[in-house]
């Protein structure tokens, strides 16, 4: 069996697609002579047409696709899928690294590939962390992590196409938690983030909010998985 199709068997067994990071634990590479078979991997994803890229560090069986898309909503619903998605991606890399996860109830019914993110988050309700007026502000974040202590650790704002200048408010109310910020939204926005942070207004957090694309979520999500499959 070629190396190909391993991966092509690899995504069978797993609805058509996977991230990445499903993909490094369910293709069989015990027969690859290499001592690099997640590079590999991805060489054989971008160089086959097998093979297409459905957003940051998820991919598909190209055959599948109207499936795969029908399967994720993606057809009629693909912003939802894309906030939902890297939703769940930081949810994921949050309870990989050990700590507690939050995400408000509106958003508990909406799905990350296919679990629902109130069953990904390991919190069913918010800690009492706070005064109840931030506690109401808070519990709109898209994600927070909370570490040992019930202590917010970071603050998560998705921002597919809605208005970043809203979240950094929010962080603004939040600003005296020893916590970190972060608005995630495509690179294409990354100019837009840095004109709102630099207003005077927000000189006291413009050094603990910071900007992660899709992209780069991703990749925290394959590394922490890989550490977590490695027992690292």
């Amino acid at each position: 069996m070629k190396q190909k199709d391993n991966v092509i068997e690899a995504f069978k067994n797993n609805n058509n697609f996977a991230t990445l990071s499903q993909l490094y634990m369910l293709t069989n590479v015990s027969k690859w002579e290499t001592k690099t078979p997640f590079a590999s991997i991805r060489r054989i994803l971008q160089t086959n047409k097998e093979f297409y890229k459905i957003t940051a560090g998820l991919w598909g069986l190209t055959e599948k696709k109207h499936e795969i898309e029908k399967k994720l909503n993606l057809i009629n619903n693909e912003c939802q899928f894309s906030h939902s998605y890297y939703q769940g991606l930081i949810v994921s890399i949050g309870n990989l690294r050990g700590f507690q996860t939050f995400v408000p109830s509106q958003d508990k019914n909406k799905y990350f590939m296919d679990t629902r993110l109130g069953d990904l988050a390991t919190l069913d309700s918010l800690y009492s962390f706070t005064y109840d007026e931030l506690t109401q502000k808070a519990k709109f974040s898209d994600c927070i992590w909370f570490n040992e202590r019930k202590m917010p650790h970071a603050f998560y704002e998705v921002e597919h196409s809605t208005n970043i200048k809203n979240s950094i408010n929010r962080f603004y109310e939040l600003q005296d938690f020893r916590a970190k910020f972060f608005i995630v939204a495509h690179k294409n926005r990354y100019r837009e983030f840095q004109n709102i942070i630099s207003n005077s207004i927000y000189e006291k957090i413009k050094d603990i909010v910071y900007f992660a694309d899709y992209e780069s979520i991703a990749k925290q999500y394959e590394k922490e998985s890989v550490k977590y499959e490695m027992g690292i």
